[in-house]
């Protein structure tokens, strides 16, 4: 078997990868553990260094790794650019906080002395999306990296190229043989492997269907798993926001990333005293999003990554319409080679509609009317996802105690939700457990160890 990665704007096969043999994974496992151990060996200081090298080296190759994701996912290059920009500021981040971050905690008791201390894990096996090919790895990669445990990563089958290219990249920053290593295998056998002994632990980045997949097969080997999963968030625009600010915060909170992003706004819940006009401004800036050729710089919306999304999301787009939603601009497919879409905006959705109850990925915003702020917030916690939500209003303290009720893991008070190397990242429900980034993100993938010391006898 084979991987066969494509250009999502033209249709065109880019390369073939092989899987890999058992026999070969099974020599890059034993090398990661191998290397592991020597690693974890190492002070905190020296691997931080290695992160702040790995972030120049990201910067020396912006261009190059930036093409890379357009071609094999479609992103448009401005924001391919960003992405690498944001690893090499991760990586940064991780290294610039390491002695507080795994500093031991001091732990008083009926012991002369105790304290708690984080400890590596060992391998960890991250499982990683193709929507930001770069970025997901970088979060799990760091703090992995930082905290003495090596990385094995499995990347979606349609951006290998950028996997190894990231491989390439760590290697020329001086990390040892093995301590990032990817392997090509079919996701089924992907899930087999979270039970092999050498791997202690799982992270993985995708949809709900794997994430109960791999945390059924975690929890039967008794491993630790983070599973950042599916999101349907939720951008509530009260009546005293600045609308037209807020409808500009929209566009770019459902059409960045070709609209393929786990934390886009994708349900836009709105009082109905300033509904139309939230349409009205919303519209405006979806009709003046270029789309075009992914590499050019002044395209803002790509193709979606795969012939078989599009059609996912042109048949949700139909149904709900299909269901007595309304059409404002938008809904079709481009005609012309690649997997385009046009921006599109559907107001009058309601739950039980595909658009309200479904994650969608690409560029459409489902709008739906809240009576008033109660209304709003029964709206958006009506979902089985549980990751952002955003809510717009002049009164910060109205927001607060809407966001303490809010359904989800990240609430963001007049602004776009996104994902911050100094913030916890991660949701509830069926958006996943656990958390990325921050001190909680570097804790998640440690043995928290006691050492009590009771002096001698």
């Amino acid at each position: 078997m084979s991987i066969v990665t494509i250009d999502p704007s033209t249709g065109n096969v880019l390369e073939r990868f092989d899987y890999q043999s058992s026999a070969d994974i099974g020599h890059v496992l034993d090398a990661a553990v191998t290397t592991q151990r020597q690693w974890a060996a190492r002070p905190p200081a020296e691997r931080a260094a290695l992160l702040r090298r790995i972030a120049e080296q990201l910067r020396s190759e912006r261009e190059t790794l930036a093409a890379t994701a357009v071609r094999e996912m479609g992103k448009p290059i401005v924001q391919a650019r960003a992405e690498i920009e944001k690893c090499a500021w991760c990586c940064e981040y991780f290294a610039g906080h390491a002695a507080e971050m795994l500093a031991d905690l001091q732990a008083p008791s009926n012991a002369l002395r105790s304290y708690v201390a984080y400890r590596p894990l060992g391998l960890l096996l991250a499982i990683m999306p193709w929507n930001f090919p770069f970025w997901q790895v970088t979060r799990a990669l760091a703090p992995a990296l930082l905290t003495g445990n090596a990385v094995i990563l499995k990347h979606a089958a349609q951006t290998t190229r950028c996997g190894l290219e990231f491989i390439r990249i760590v290697r020329q920053a001086g990390a040892p043989d093995g301590l990032f290593e990817a392997i090509r295998l079919s996701d089924e056998d992907a899930d087999a492997l979270v039970a092999d002994a050498r791997i202690a632990a799982v992270t993985l980045t995708g949809s709900t269907r794997a994430g109960c997949a791999v945390g059924a097969a975690a929890g039967t080997s008794l491993k630790k798993c983070v599973l950042e999963l599916g999101g349907s968030d939720a951008f509530i625009v009260l009546p005293d926001a600045d609308i037209g600010r807020a409808a500009a915060v929209a566009c770019d909170a459902r059409f960045q990333n070709n609209g393929q992003s786990c934390i886009a706004a994708k349900r836009f819940i709105v009082e109905s005293s300033c509904y139309d006009e939230f349409i009205e401004r919303f519209e405006a800036g979806a009709r003046a999003l270029v789309l075009g050729e992914p590499l050019h710089d002044a395209t803002t919306l790509g193709p979606l990554a795969s012939a078989r999304g599009l059609k996912l999301l042109h048949d949700q787009v139909r149904a709900t319409l299909e269901a007595g939603a309304r059409l404002v601009c938008g809904g079709r497919a481009v005609e012309r080679a690649g997997n385009f879409y046009e921006p599109t905006l559907i107001a009058d959705v309601r739950p039980g509609m595909p658009l309200f109850d479904e994650e969608t990925f690409g560029p459409v915003a489902a709008i739906v009317r809240a009576t008033d702020a109660d209304d709003a917030l029964a709206l958006a916690n009506h979902s089985h996802y549980g990751l952002g939500g955003s809510i717009w209003t002049r009164d910060i303290e109205h927001a607060e105690a809407m966001a303490a009720r809010m359904e989800c893991g990240m609430v963001f008070i007049n602004g776009m939700v996104a994902s911050d190397p100094r913030l916890p990242f991660g949701g509830i429900k069926q958006s996943g457990f656990g958390r990325e980034l921050s001190s909680f993100g570097v804790h998640e993938f440690v043995n928290v160890q006691t050492v009590s010391i009771a002096g001698q006898t």
